[in-house]
């Protein structure tokens, strides 16, 4: 659709009056952009792109959009793989969140802080900092973009998840907009109907909406329970020799609940990650290091242990885990790492440099250059969530289709790997993700750092490879729901509604009627009807 299409015009003003005619696009570059994710582009693209900047404004926007009958896409960071905000229709309009960025309120007295949904993780973390104060999940590693609202929509995993679980978790009190631009707020909110700071208080109708991929309400303001900053932590990183080992090692760590966080690789993703990875060199990754230290002298000893030991601590064939401990005292934290050294012996694993948990603990947010390979191919993701026990049986149900396939996917340059992490003391995410020679797009070049971009090789398009990986794609989900695997980011690409029983296929349904009876917000998402 053209910027000057007449269908467009007597929408553009309407809009414009609420937010402002700078905050209303329709720039044909800027709509297609927003309306492509990390892996696809839509076949619509959008009609407009708007940006409400309060509450108020997303009510009206929303109410307007009722009123005009065109459905709405609610945009984050733009990070999903999943289809999560990508247009439905030609006359979608994106709702651009990122303006919504303000933390609105810290209470330290009450331990909570309420943020607007388009609040980045990193714009949160470095505003508690000054109170010593963090939210127990305290964001994924994409948080230098990545927002709130967006994490609450398809949910979370890495930094404290070990111990707390997913960001909806974490969550005190929602104040969503509905499908007619009614608010509605959840949690116990105080004497003047407007300070949350507990959620249970009847049903919890706040739960609704985390994990709803934009599909039940758009929100507006976020609440969420903060923790003091733990006084003291440890890092440990550790070498396996099979998938199967280290798994259950990671499963007892769990258990145990002594990793604030996991990470773990497979020899895939290993040799990708060091062949991107040149840390001797990098001085703003060993300068951070040396920042997270508590005093100069421990900040330049790490930073020379990192440096000295390169890439070559981890064994080409092993699969490396690692682990971060914190906690309230040191002799807690000594207490924790001691019994992670345990199970890990208990396993076979052997203790190598911990210079990757150093890192990651030192730059949670760093910018999404890994968002293309080391050589400038395209990258995807695919996941599933398993329970403990049961993780070694997915991850070897899906090595085995990565063997069926090998013939296929060596023919088309195809790489695999695998992370592997922890959710509380409940599940394994176990996430492969794709690697092949396909050229970037403009949401790439739209988040990574223009520096590291210009070194990469801009690839031609390759839609026969492209094939293969989304059939592979496609073949792990098959696994994932044999097992009874949970997902993160539903969005449109993995089988929710459909997987439900039947009653509650009829709740669901019940609520998206109540919450947007016109079938507005996101649809196709979650397995509603576009």
């Amino acid at each position: 659709m053209q910027a000057d299409a007449p269908t467009v015009t007597p929408l553009k003003g309407p809009f414009a009056a609420i937010v402002g005619a700078e905050h209303v696009s329709d720039d044909q570059a800027r709509r297609k952009l927003f309306s492509e994710d990390v892996w696809e582009a839509s076949a619509h693209v959008a009609m407009l792109v708007v940006a409400p900047g309060s509450t108020q404004e997303l009510s009206a926007v929303i109410a307007a959009a009722h009123a005009a009958g065109v459905a709405l896409a609610p945009r984050g960071a733009g990070m999903s793989y999943t289809g999560g905000y990508l247009p439905a229709t030609d006359s979608t309009i994106t709702l651009d969140m990122t303006r919504m960025n303000r933390v609105l309120r810290i209470s330290p007295d009450d331990m909570t802080v309420t943020v607007e949904a388009g609040c980045t993780w990193l714009a949160l973390n470095e505003a508690l900092a000054p109170h010593g104060l963090r939210t127990p999940f305290w964001g994924p590693m994409s948080g230098i973009y990545s927002t709130i609202g967006g994490g609450l929509s398809n949910l979370n995993a890495m930094f404290g998840a070990g111990h707390h679980g997913t960001s909806s978790e974490s969550v005190i009190a929602l104040t969503m907009v509905l499908g007619d631009g009614q608010l509605l707020r959840t949690g116990a909110r105080g004497p003047d109907g407007d300070t949350p700071f507990y959620r249970h208080y009847g049903p919890d109708l706040a739960g609704l909406f985390c994990g709803d991929g934009g599909a039940l309400g758009i929100k507006a303001e976020v609440t969420m329970r903060l923790m003091r900053t733990p006084a003291h932590e440890d890092s440990a990183s550790f070498s396996f020799k099979s998938g199967e080992a280290m798994l259950k090692a990671l499963a007892e760590m769990a258990r145990a609940g002594v990793a604030a966080e996991t990470c773990g690789f497979d020899p895939g993703l290993t040799k990708i990650r060091m062949k991107r990875m040149s840390l001797m060199n990098d001085v703003k990754t060993l300068g951070a290091v040396i920042t997270k230290q508590k005093s100069l002298g421990k900040g330049l000893m790490a930073a020379a242990k990192i440096a000295l030991g390169g890439r070559d601590f981890i064994e080409a064939d092993d699969y490396p885990l690692h682990m971060t401990a914190e906690g309230r005292s040191k002799e807690g934290v000594a207490t924790d790492m001691a019994t992670a050294r345990a199970i890990a012996t208990q396993y076979d694993g052997v203790e190598i440099e911990n210079t990757i948990a150093k890192v990651i603990r030192a730059m949670p947010f760093p910018a999404p250059n890994s968002m293309l390979g080391p050589e400038g191919e395209s990258w995807v993701p695919v996941h599933g969530h398993a329970s403990l026990s049961d993780a070694p049986a997915m991850f070897a149900d899906i090595q085995a289709l990565f063997a069926q396939m090998a013939q296929e996917l060596a023919a088309h340059e195809i790489h695999t790997g695998f992370l592997f992490s922890s959710l509380s003391t409940n599940a394994i995410t176990i996430e492969p993700v794709f690697f092949w020679p396909h050229g970037y797009r403009p949401i790439h070049a739209s988040m990574m750092e223009p520096a590291h971009l210009a070194r990469l090789k801009q690839l031609p398009e390759n839609p026969a490879a492209t094939a293969v990986v989304a059939k592979a794609r496609e073949a792990v989900k098959t696994i994932a729901a044999r097992h009874g695997a949970a997902h993160f980011q539903i969005g449109r690409a993995y089988p929710y509604r459909e997987s439900r029983d039947d009653a509650s296929k009829a709740l669901l349904d019940a609520i998206k009627a109540v919450v947007d009876p016109a079938r507005q917000f996101n649809p196709g998402a979650l397995g509603f009807d576009a």
